[in-house]
């Protein structure tokens, strides 16, 4: 055995970088374009039904290919892939800023969530392959520090961009940091050996993409009950693709998604953790961009700001919460994240109002940062930690396939939450003002049209507030308090289960030596 001492974090430093920066790019990309989606959608006269699944477009894509790039991963070479999303995400992105029309735009966001899966269905693989085990909880403190860093920054400057020089600029933001990762990975990251695979479970992929593509279209479809076609029957499928999907995995030899580790109590917490924080994060700027642009008349630039102030904060107790995992175990830090979470969506609840000042919704933002990136943190060792020898790509894909799995569900089922409260709350107000329930639905139809189609240009119409007598800043305020105080209660019940069954380091490792 040998005896040389282990690099320092300081040594590692541009493995980590490169790594990060990939990593990294796949939050930045869809979330520059989201939070400056009005003025994409006006220039290239997006049809409004089609604004949301423009914006998520590439995130359903990575959600439904990131389980196939860690087996392919590890069969291909973990650098050799990464280093071709990063190529591709330089393509498709410069493609991207010369776009004529939005379908051409819809057809780059597709091909970027495959680059983009590519990216983060390795990056973490790579980070074990890269780092001895005694530092990874350091480096992933570092690694989760950079990737704060750079989502703090990037949607103020996204929005400098647009208002400065336009929003096909925008685009040159994820090739800049592409290029600068290419370069560090290229340098200083090794290949890791391979691991020959007979074939890639294809049929697995396709049940879990199906799975996921037809939840999140149910849920969307449910603004206007779970009894209309458009909803119970994409759901249908879903549920039915993913009994499939649970059955083929269990019978293939190689599945994509080996369900064996979920017999680990903490490996099943962590994936589950995954999702949850991907879930409130995305399901949180969503709700921020509706309630800051619609009801506040905040513009996408001032949004974007709300991410800054903190940031260096957040970094130094990411890079914090590395070595607590390293001295401590994951437990402590992932269930301090997730009560973090909880307290984020309580402030929320508490102090939503139609006059909120910026400086209530600045902490809100911050701790739902803070949470996410601390308890990610704890959720990359404890998966990482279950990773054998030639399978860390299959093993590492979990988090983000069940993370962007999350993240796409967030938006969704956060607009249905919204949607119900907001109905609840206006039928309400128009019974006790005495206004009929046809007038109430046309102020109501041109709030919700504002909200769901157009957030960030245009508000409530004051003429048809007036003709109809309601309050509906106050009723969807009120919406959204009851949303938050909902989704309080995932990382809260996620915290006690990570207590309950995240056990210290030694004795997950003789769980996965013992499967």
């Amino acid at each position: 055995m040998s005896t040389a001492e282990p690099p320092s974090t300081v040594t590692l430093l541009p493995v980590i970088t490169g790594l990060s920066l990939a990593f990294t790019i796949t939050a930045v990309d869809p979330l520059v374009l989201s939070l400056n989606m009005p003025q994409i959608s006006r220039a290239l006269h997006v049809p409004p039904d089609a604004v949301g699944f423009l914006g998520g477009a590439a995130t359903l894509v990575v959600a439904a290919a990131v389980l196939a790039v860690g087996s392919l991963g590890d069969a291909f070479g973990l650098k050799r892939l990464l280093m071709l999303g990063l190529v591709g995400v330089m393509v498709v992105n410069l493609l991207s800023a010369v776009s004529p029309g939005y379908e051409f735009l819809l057809v780059m966001r597709f091909l970027d969530g495959l680059a983009l899966a590519a990216m983060l269905g390795v990056s973490l693989a790579l980070l074990k392959a890269s780092v001895p085990a005694e530092k990874r909880p350091a480096a992933i403190g570092v690694f989760m520090a950079i990737e704060m860093a750079l989502c703090g920054v990037t949607p103020a400057a996204g929005g400098w961009v647009v208002e400065a020089v336009g929003w096909r600029w925008l685009f040159l933001l994820s090739p800049l940091l592409s290029l600068i990762s290419l370069g560090l990975t290229a340098r200083y990251v090794a290949e890791p050996p391979v691991l020959r695979r007979h074939r890639l479970d294809i049929v697995g992929v396709g049940l879990a993409g199906t799975a996921l593509l037809t939840l999140v279209y149910g849920i969307a479809g449910a603004e206007n009950g779970f009894s209309q076609l458009r909803a119970w029957l994409p759901l249908a499928v879903g549920a039915v693709a993913l009994v499939l999907f649970v059955l083929r995995e269990r019978r293939t030899p190689e599945p994509v998604l080996d369900l064996s580790l979920f017999r680990s109590g903490p490996f099943t917490v962590a994936a589950l953790a995954a999702l949850t924080l991907n879930f409130l994060a995305a399901g949180f700027s969503f709700a921020l961009g509706q309630f800051g642009s619609v009801i506040l008349s905040l513009s996408p630039r001032t949004i974007g700001l709300l991410y800054l102030p903190g940031t260096a904060a957040i970094a130094g107790a990411v890079v914090l919460a590395g070595r607590l995992i390293g001295k401590y175990t994951p437990r402590p830090v992932l269930v301090t994240g997730l009560l973090v979470l909880a307290a984020s969506a309580l402030l929320m609840a508490a102090t939503a109002a139609p006059t909120m000042a910026l400086w209530v919704l600045v902490p809100a933002t911050w701790l739902t940062n803070l949470g996410s990136l601390v308890a990610s943190a704890a959720v990359a060792e404890t998966i990482l930690s279950h990773a054998p020898p030639g399978k860390s790509g299959t093993v590492a894909s979990v988090q983000p396939a069940f993370g962007m799995t999350g993240y796409a569900l967030g938006p969704a089922v956060y607009l249905l939450l919204l949607n119900l409260f907001f109905q609840r709350r206006w039928l309400n107000d128009a019974e006790a003002r005495g206004v009929s329930v046809e007038e109430a639905e046309q102020a109501v139809d041109a709030a919700r049209s504002a909200m769901a189609h157009s957030p960030g240009t245009a508000g409530y119409d004051p003429n048809l507030l007036r003709q109809s007598g309601l309050a509906l800043g106050l009723d969807f305020t009120d919406g959204l308090r009851l949303t938050m105080l909902v989704v309080s209660v995932l990382p809260l019940a996620l915290a006690v289960a990570a207590y309950l069954l995240v056990r210290p380091w030694s004795e997950d490792g003789v769980a996965a030596q013992g499967r």
